[in-house]
C-alpha cells in the first residue's frame, strides 16, 4: 500500500478503489488542469447534505433556523482547517514549488478545500454511502459535542432578543469616526440602549457593531 493509502485507511478510514482520485484530490491548481476544484465542488454540495441530514437525526427539537446555524458552525472554513490539521492533511497536498515556498499546503483555504475535495473524491469511488461514513467519521467529535444554537447567534442578534425579552427598545448604533484609506477602513461604532453605551472599532462598520454589542450585552447581563 502507498503512503497516500495508508493515510487515507488510517485518517479517512476509507481506501480508494481508484487511487488516482485521492490524488486529484490533493492536487492544489498550482500543479496543472489535473486539480481538486471540480471534486471540491462536489465536495463541498455533498458535506452540507451529509451534515444537514446527520443534524436533522440528531437534533428533532431544533428549529429550521437554529439546524442552519449548526450546520454553518460545522461546514465552515475554520472547522474544515481544524479538520485538515488532526488528519496531518498539510503534508499530503500536492502542490508546486513556488506556492509551497510561499506557505501554501499550510494555508487555510488550500487545505480546507482540500478536505471538501476528498469528500467529493470518495462519493465518486464508493458512492453516497462511503462518502457519508467519511463525513460522519471526519465530524465525529464536532457532532458529539455540539455547542447550543443560541450561542452561535451573533452578539447583535443575542443583544436584541435580550432587550426584546424584557419590552425595551432596541438598540441604536452609531458610526462615530472613519479612519484611513479606503482599501484600509477602520471604523469606530457605538451601540446604546438600556442608559449604557460601548464603543469599539472594526475593520467594517459590521465587525466594529458586532464587538460593541458583545460590549453592551455583557454590561447589560452584569447590571441585571
Amino acid at each position: 500500500m502507498t503512503a497516500l493509502g495508508r493515510w487515507s485507511s488510517q485518517y479517512l478510514n476509507y481506501s480508494f478503489g481508484n487511487p488516482s482520485l485521492l490524488e486529484q484530490a490533493l492536487s492544489h491548481r498550482s500543479v496543472g488542469d489535473a486539480n481538486n476544484e471540480r471534486l471540491e465542488f462536489l465536495g463541498d454540495g455533498f458535506l452540507n447534505l451529509a451534515i444537514a441530514q446527520r443534524l436533522y437525526e440528531l437534533c428533532p427539537q431544533y428549529s429550521e433556523g437554529e439546524l442552519s446555524r449548526l450546520r454553518a458552525s460545522l461546514v465552515n472554513g475554520a472547522s474544515l482547517k481544524a479538520i485538515a490539521v488532526s488528519i496531518q492533511l498539510d503534508q499530503h497536498i500536492i502542490i508546486s514549488k513556488a506556492e509551497r515556498s510561499s506557505g501554501g499546503a499550510r494555508r487555510a483555504s488550500i487545505i480546507a478545500n482540500a478536505v471538501e475535495a476528498i469528500i467529493g473524491a470518495v462519493l465518486l469511488d464508493g458512492g453516497y454511502e462511503a462518502a457519508r461514513q467519511v463525513v460522519n467519521h471526519l465530524y465525529l467529535d464536532r457532532l458529539n459535542n455540539l455547542p447550543s444554537p443560541d450561542d452561535l447567534k451573533d452578539a447583535k442578534t443575542r443583544l436584541q432578543e435580550w432587550l426584546q425579552a424584557r419590552g425595551v427598545d432596541l438598540p441604536e448604533y452609531t458610526v462615530e469616526h472613519v479612519a484611513g484609506a479606503d482599501h484600509a477602513q477602520t471604523f469606530t461604532v457605538s451601540c446604546s440602549a438600556e442608559g449604557q453605551a460601548t464603543r469599539a472599532e472594526g475593520r467594517s462598520r459590521r465587525t466594529a457593531e458586532q464587538r460593541a454589542a458583545r460590549l453592551l450585552l455583557d454590561i447589560l447581563r452584569h447590571d441585571e
